[in-house]
């Protein structure tokens, strides 16, 4: 199995993009969440590719050392979805099975819902629908405790807390469920000058907050992979994405995983994406 990484240009940024499995197979996105990175799916990318899909895994906005714009309206998850589809064009591509994690997910929500016509599939992991996600928020007392990091990543003084003590805070949030050599991965890449403000502007751009517009509903078929020791979603807002998708739906629930699916269930997310593409 061949991986290659290129160098996309999309618009005025430089995204650093892995692609794998035959040029012919179906072709499927995979977009990472926060703080990792496309090495997040390596496990998860074999046994795609083994299948005949051909995959593309980018480093997104703020993770490729050549897309850092400044300033936290950069990071506007419409500019965040334009990415997506810009990565699609420049490898030719009209559609693709849209697969995310964490923020990752939040992004091919949006693109499902927004772009349907550049979407076959959608498998989303941990983060459910923004309209769900945002009534329960509205809603639910359990979702507003389980959101209570988010005031501390869109702060300024985010970024040195979680570098202090050679990144200390960035690798609890790992726990053990990530392995060892996989944490070293991301804490190399947030440990670089500038990159952690970059990532975390997803955070401090306010799109988690901003239910203003509803996303609306999602006309494609569509997985949504959660876990019980995910702790990013309550209940409520996990059940309520049912209602948000009005094509098949499917919620699958791994037992015993945290919310590092990818690096934790990975036979069984791949599973999922093959599942809802069709193979």
């Amino acid at each position: 199995m061949i991986r290659t990484c290129l160098q996309l240009s999309v618009r005025d940024l430089q995204l650093d993009v892995e692609v794998c499995g035959d040029p012919a197979g179906e072709p499927v996105l995979l977009l990472h969440g926060f703080p990792q990175c496309r090495g997040a799916w390596d496990q998860v990318v074999p046994v795609l590719a083994a299948a005949g899909m051909r995959t593309a895994a980018p480093d997104q906005r703020g993770y490729s050392p050549r897309a850092r714009p400044v300033g936290a309206a950069a990071y506007r998850l419409p500019l965040l979805a334009a990415d997506s589809l810009g990565v699609l064009d420049a490898l030719g591509l009209d559609r693709a099975h849209m697969v995310g994690h964490d923020w990752g997910a939040v992004v091919a929500w949006y693109l499902a819902a927004r772009h349907p016509e550049r979407v076959h599939t959608l498998t989303a992991i941990s983060f459910p629908h923004l309209d769900a996600y945002w009534q329960a928020l509205r809603t639910d007392p359990e979702q507003r405790r389980r959101s209570r990091y988010l005031p501390f990543f869109m702060s300024p003084e985010s970024t040195a807390a979680l570098l202090a003590d050679d990144a200390a805070g960035l690798r609890a949030l790992f726990g053990d469920a990530v392995a060892p050599e996989q944490v070293a991965r991301y804490l190399a890449l947030h440990t670089a000058p500038g990159a952690l403000d970059a990532t975390l502007n997803w955070y401090r751009s306010g799109s988690l907050l901003d239910d203003a517009e509803p996303l609306g509903p999602v006309r494609v078929p569509t997985t949504f992979v959660s876990s019980d020791g995910d702790l990013v979603a309550s209940p409520a807002a996990v059940h309520g994405t049912a209602e948000q998708v009005t094509a098949s739906y499917r919620l699958a629930m791994l037992p015993g995983v945290s919310h590092w699916q990818p690096e934790q269930a990975a036979e069984l997310v791949a599973a999922e994406i093959l599942a809802r593409a069709g193979h």
